[in-house]
């Protein structure tokens, strides 16, 4: 256990009930806070290697086909 790590659970152990569930939730918002930081930076990635391709764009009833084959494979017995 690293200095940080004791000194947090010391401080956590004095707490009462009620503050702890704030820790708890303050502790999820940055953990969900860097999971969509890196989501961002996936999808700047993607969308990089995306433009490279030089790809024409889909057009209206191309998305929709799409759109539509993606629905009937998530439907249940597709």
């Amino acid at each position: 256990m690293t200095a940080i790590e004791a000194r947090l659970l010391k401080r956590l152990k004095q707490l009462p009930p009620g503050r702890l569930a704030e820790v708890v939730d303050f502790v999820e918002f940055l953990a969900a806070h860097e999971e969509r930081a890196a989501a961002a930076a996936r999808l700047g990635e993607a969308m990089t290697k995306l433009d490279a391709l030089n790809l024409a764009p889909l057009s209206e009833d191309e998305i929709e086909e799409e759109v539509q084959t993606a629905r009937k494979a998530r439907r249940p017995g597709a």
